[in-house]
């Protein structure tokens, strides 16, 4: 078996649970390839066996690798995406970092996850992804995202007019911060902060949420992912972030948006234990009553 290993920096406290990973990795006879920035942050202060196989994009997978492993936190994750795009091998994500609704395995399960994958005792959940159309192709291919696609203002001035538009019907022109459009996975991110609702990973919708709309009777809507949306730009400023999970780029006034369901999903591997409503409770604490 061959596991390719993706993160970004992390604390030095976290590193002893790096090396329970390479330690079990090894002990398990699993061959492994880590991505190039991230191995020249963590040699030296972690202990490899042999020098691993470096990659440092996503052509340089090799065909026979049956897993990624994303070492950090959601954000991480996000990233990793972007190394697996369409190419089917299953994620696994190795929380180190604070919520981790998507790196489902703490810190603390790392050798019992990898038994699991060992002996098959896991799940791959499919995850659906939004892709964005711009006239000018400004996310060239990395133009598909797994949480969300948001227009921002770029600055702290006057607010952002944004027009939508579902199948070519006119949802609402939203005065606001801005707006996003999420994915079910997404739900749970920055939506869920601007008081979006929770949608279970197979719900086969989109959320369209505002960002401090400054009318109180604009709410999120929740429509099937088999729309297309179009979103044009507007207002005093010329220009305006958008940005795709944790990638930004500068669009110009009036612009033209399409967002529609991507042609691909990605795998995300689960403990056969794991439950959604399981981990909202457990990650926003909603247990947390004295009546329970």
């Amino acid at each position: 078996m061959k596991i390719a290993l993706f993160g970004k920096n992390f604390a030095e406290d976290r590193f002893i649970y790096f090396q329970q990973l390479i330690d079990k990795l090894k002990l398990s006879g699993i061959s492994i390839a880590i991505y190039s920035p991230f191995y020249e942050f963590v040699k030296g202060r972690a202990v490899f066996a042999e020098t691993p196989v470096v990659f440092a994009t996503f052509r340089e997978l090799d065909n026979d690798t049956d897993f990624l492993f994303s070492v950090g936190g959601d954000g991480t994750m996000l990233d990793a995406i972007t190394i697996i795009r369409d190419s089917g091998i299953p994620i696994m994500g190795i929380n180190l970092g604070r919520m981790g609704f998507l790196s489902s395995i703490s810190k603390t399960e790392i050798g019992n996850a990898i038994d699991a994958v060992l002996e098959g005792n896991y799940t791959c959940e499919e995850r659906s992804l939004l892709s964005v159309e711009t006239g000018d192709n400004l996310f060239g291919d990395l133009n598909y995202a797994l949480n969300e696609f948001t227009i921002n203002k770029k600055d702290s001035g006057s607010m952002v007019l944004v027009h939508v538009f579902v199948n070519d019907l006119l949802l609402n022109s939203y005065w606001a911060d801005g707006l996003i459009v999420a994915t079910p996975t997404g739900s749970t991110a920055y939506s869920l902060s601007c008081n979006g609702p929770i949608i279970t990973p197979d719900s086969e919708n989109f959320v369209i949420t505002p960002i401090a709309a400054h009318n109180l009777t604009v709410r999120p809507v929740v429509i099937p992912d088999k729309s297309v949306i179009k979103i044009i730009v507007d207002g005093r400023m010329t220009q305006y972030l958008a940005s795709l999970d944790s990638r930004s780029v500068v669009i110009q006034s009036s612009a033209e948006v399409l967002v529609r369901k991507a042609s691909f999903t990605v795998k995300l591997v689960q403990p056969r234990n794991y439950n959604f409503f399981t981990t909202i409770r457990q990650k926003l604490l909603w247990g947390q009553d004295i009546r329970n």
